[in-house]
Parts: C-alpha cells; sequence; structure tokens
C-alpha cells in the first residue's frame, strides 16, 4: 500500500477529467505538431483567459517553459533578477545559464517574492559594458515559500520593468493556485497587470504532462517557433498535451483543482498550528505549509506520511498539499503529528 505524500503535487496522479480527454483524443489520425483541432482549441481556451492577444506553445516540462520564455527574450551578455529561491535559479541545474547565456542574479528575499525598492540596487551596472546587462525580471506565483504576489505587486513590478527597459517573466508553475486563493481570474494576475511572458504550469494540477508558453505582449514571439524546436520541445503528438489544457481550461477545473489544494493545506495548517512543538514559519497562502518541526519527529512523520525537509539546519520541512488530497487525509496525517509530539 503506497504512503500518502505530502512531498509535493507533482506526486500526484491524473485528474480523471483529463485522463478522460486524453482518451478521447486517442482517435483517429489527426495532423501531427500541433496542426490538428485539439491544439486548436486549446489555443482558443487560452485566449478567453489570458487575452486575444495571447500567443501560446506548448512544451512537455516546466524547466523547458521557463528557459524557452527566457531564451526569446535575452541575448547572451544579459542577465535575468530573481528571487535566491527561484526555481530557475535553484532546482534548474543551470538550464536557465547554459541555454540563453545569461547570467541569472539570485536577490535575497525571505518569503520569496521580490519588491520594487530591492530591484532598483541591481539596475546600478545599466550600460555599462563589463557587467552582464538586465533584461528580464522573472517571479514566481505563488513563489517557492508558498507566498502569493497581489495584482497590485504584480503591476508595481511590471512598472518598474518597463520603465527601465526590462521584461517581467512569470514562473507560473502553480499559477491556478495563486488565482484561486486570491479569487480572481488568470489574466487579473497576468495579462492585465504587466506580465510580459508566463510559463503556464499544468502538470501540478492534475495534468499528466505539459506546460505552456504564453506570451502576452505582442512583438515577443517572432521566433518563437525555432526557439523552440531548436530547444526538442516541439511535440510531434501535441493533441494529447492540447487535450489536457483544453480540459483544465473548461468548466474551471483548473479553479476548482487548485482550490482543493489550497483547502488542504489551510485545514492542515489549522491543525498544526494546535501542536506547540511545531511552528509555521510561512503565511499559507496557497498549497504549500513550511513548518519548523523538531528534528528527531521528522523521520518519525515521514514513515506514514512522506515530506521533504527544506533545511536541515533550521529543521523546517515543506508540506504540500494537491488535487487529490481529502480531508480525510490531512485529519490522519494532523492526528498522527499529535502522536508524535505526545498530544495523543
Amino acid at each position: 500500500m503506497n504512503k500518502k505524500s505530502f512531498a509535493s503535487d507533482n506526486y500526484a496522479g491524473i485528474h480523471p477529467e483529463v485522463l478522460q480527454a486524453i482518451i478521447e483524443a486517442n482517435t483517429g489520425h489527426v495532423g501531427s505538431y500541433g496542426k490538428d483541432s485539439y491544439t486548436e482549441q486549446a489555443i482558443e481556451k487560452f485566449k478567453e483567459h489570458f487575452g486575444e492577444q495571447s500567443e501560446v506553445y506548448f512544451v512537455f516540462n516546466g524547466t523547458a517553459a521557463n528557459v524557452l520564455s527566457l531564451q526569446a527574450l535575452t541575448r547572451s551578455y544579459h542577465a535575468v533578477l530573481c528571487a535566491e529561491t527561484a526555481h530557475i535559479y535553484t532546482d534548474e541545474c543551470g538550464a536557465p545559464e547554459k541555454f540563453t547565456g545569461s547570467k541569472l542574479i539570485p536577490i535575497p528575499s525571505g518569503n520569496g517574492k521580490l519588491n520594487v525598492e530591492q530591484l532598483g540596487d541591481y539596475l546600478e551596472a545599466t550600460g555599462e559594458q563589463h557587467h552582464s546587462q538586465p533584461k528580464v525580471i522573472s517571479i514566481s506565483q505563488t513563489t517557492e515559500m508558498g507566498t502569493l504576489y497581489t495584482p497590485q505587486e504584480v503591476m508595481a513590478i511590471a512598472e518598474f520593468a518597463h520603465q527601465h527597459g526590462l521584461y517581467l517573466h512569470m514562473d507560473g508553475s502553480r499559477l491556478a493556485n495563486a488565482a484561486a486563493s486570491l479569487g480572481c481570474k488568470l489574466r487579473d494576475i497576468t495579462t492585465d497587470v504587466g506580465v510580459d511572458v508566463l510559463s503556464f504550469g499544468g502538470t501540478k494540477n492534475g495534468m499528466m504532462i505539459g506546460e505552456a508558453v504564453v506570451f502576452l505582449r505582442n512583438g515577443l514571439s517572432e521566433e518563437f517557433k525555432y526557439i523552440r524546436k531548436q530547444g526538442m520541445q516541439l511535440g510531434s503528438k501535441m493533441r494529447f498535451i492540447s487535450a489536457q489544457f483544453l480540459a483544465m481550461l473548461k468548466n474551471d477545473l483548473w479553479r476548482r483543482n487548485a482550490q482543493q489544494a489550497n483547502e488542504m493545506a489551510s485545514l492542515l495548517a489549522k491543525r498544526m498550528q494546535k501542536i506547540p512543538q511545531i511552528q509555521i514559519t510561512q503565511e499559507v497562502q496557497a498549497n504549500a505549509i513550511f513548518a519548523m518541526i523538531p528534528s528527531e519527529y521528522i523521520p518519525v512523520l515521514q514513515e506514514s506520511h512522506f515530506f521533504y525537509v527544506w533545511s536541515e539546519q533550521e529543521s523546517v520541512v515543506r508540506i504540500m498539499t494537491s488535487f487529490d488530497t481529502t480531508s480525510e487525509n490531512i485529519h490522519r496525517f494532523a492526528e498522527e503529528m499529535e502522536k508524535v509530539c505526545g498530544l495523543q
């Protein structure tokens, strides 16, 4: 019997409606490389959610979505400003720097977020030929620390970027969770507040495979079809990625899945807050909980409910919920925590 995992929303399976969409797409012969009705319909759905000006390109995974997005915006002498916790900086094995040639500049952030006040310090070398030239600000929504940018915060960074001739890229691997938590539309925290290019996630929210690069500003995607092909991310049987996105974006499945994950994280956080030995270290705003747990308790808890240690030195763990997490799962895990901590 498999243990219930709280390690990552990547651990979850495929949502039944998405799996059904794959099955239904597995009929007959259709055009390859995106020349099919499933891809056409999925792109139209993206335009409904992000605006008619949107240009959408499907890829296989999140690292590719981020790397190719940045590659479309930069040249090798450019730099990308990002939080020190950013996935592009910590978890993509140097792929952004390898394939773009650009330098990533990490900015200290206790909660995973950037703000305009600190960004100005990193533009002092603009025009200086001895230094990499900042060209992109990349933010994550939700952040790697489980926190959210409000629409106003995104807009402030976008305005700052555009005033200084920079682009704003958003790593939206969990954008659905952010929109569900904020109670807004997808475009409210992307298109309408100045994001230029978005990496839109599907895998963490119930899809089997597939992410999307979404250009939200005209004139940025002209050469992207070549970048995607050269980046080995042009799927021949694209209909099977497209069908999944079509299922996610109609009938608000993306929101339902994200809302379930968010609500389960909130429920678990409330239970954990009643345990004196556990301290939640970040505001729980979506589907991630960061908490300080005494180190001797961690391996015992991991035996029944696996999760990752975020910082061994500080004994901080990360607990993630997903679309298929149930209240029963939460209460069972909470009861195990209470038992290990001597409350039962």
